[in-house]
């Protein structure tokens, strides 16, 4: 079970990592530099819903934001059904 709940604290980390250098590399990439792209590629499909769903406030996208507090949310979940079930 513990091997279990580490994998899942490590994809949620990893996850943060990407979506942080995502938004990060934004400021000094063009959007098509390769790695860029590779790392839009990956994270683009996770925020595309939210962005449907939250408000855009003039240049501010929090759609990150909202992604990495749910990542959170999922990852406690997840870990709680664990140690309890």
């Amino acid at each position: 079970m513990g091997s279990l709940i580490g994998v899942i604290q490590f994809v949620a980390l990893a996850l943060s990592i990407v979506i942080l250098a995502d938004v990060l590399l934004g400021y000094f990439l063009t959007p098509y530099h390769p790695l860029k792209r590779g790392l839009d590629s990956i994270v683009d499909p996770m925020l595309n819903p939210i962005r449907r769903i939250l408000p855009s406030v003039g240049m501010f996208d929090f759609s990150p934001v909202v992604l990495l507090i749910l990542i959170q949310i999922v990852e406690s979940v997840l870990i709680q059904i664990l140690r309890t079930g």
